[in-house]
């Protein structure tokens, strides 16, 4: 069984009241960059990215954080794709979906590498369910679904995205 939890326009004003959330908190920044998670994570930091341009003076560098699912554990388990100065900036990591925060624990790990000026968390939709110390600092929607539920989310088709939890 599917339940559509969020909409196009729904999802549309989750990603501003986040983009809104990270410009109050980092007006006084010249530069913030945007990390995003290849595969939903991305395409969440590009629409982060555009309404944070359309709200804000800040200087706003996105970035790719390519993940191997099955190696993280392992050397260039994450890497960032662009090669981007990251010491003393402001750093979001962003991510579609919080499950148990395995994989945002090993992309800190990896921008933690560098000296960066803080480094913070945005989600669209926050399962609860995490087994790591992760927590979302910037979140679109919080859900307590079962471990046995999965949450599909779908940014890429203009006009029909959708977050969809399936039983």
């Amino acid at each position: 069984m599917e339940t559509s939890i969020l909409n196009a326009d729904q999802i549309d004003k989750k990603i501003t009241r986040i983009a809104y959330e990270i410009y109050e908190e980092n007006a006084s920044e010249k530069e913030v960059v945007i990390a995003g998670t290849v595969e939903g994570g991305y395409e969440l930091a590009q629409k982060l990215e555009l309404a944070l341009k359309k709200i804000s003076p800040l200087k706003i560098t996105l970035m790719k954080v390519v993940v191997n699912k099955k190696a993280l554990a392992e050397e260039g388990g994450v890497k960032l794709d662009a090669k981007i100065n990251l010491a003393g900036k402001t750093v979001i990591l962003v991510d579609d979906v919080l499950n148990t925060g395995q994989m945002l624990s090993y992309c800190m790990k990896t921008i933690l590498q560098f000296p960066v000026k803080s480094l913070r968390i945005a989600v669209l939709v926050d399962r609860n369910h995490t087994l790591f110390p992760i927590k979302s600092d910037y979140t679109g929607l919080s859900v307590s679904t079962t471990l046995q539920e999965h949450i599909t989310v779908n940014l890429k088709t203009k006009g029909k995205e959708s977050v969809i939890l399936k039983d």
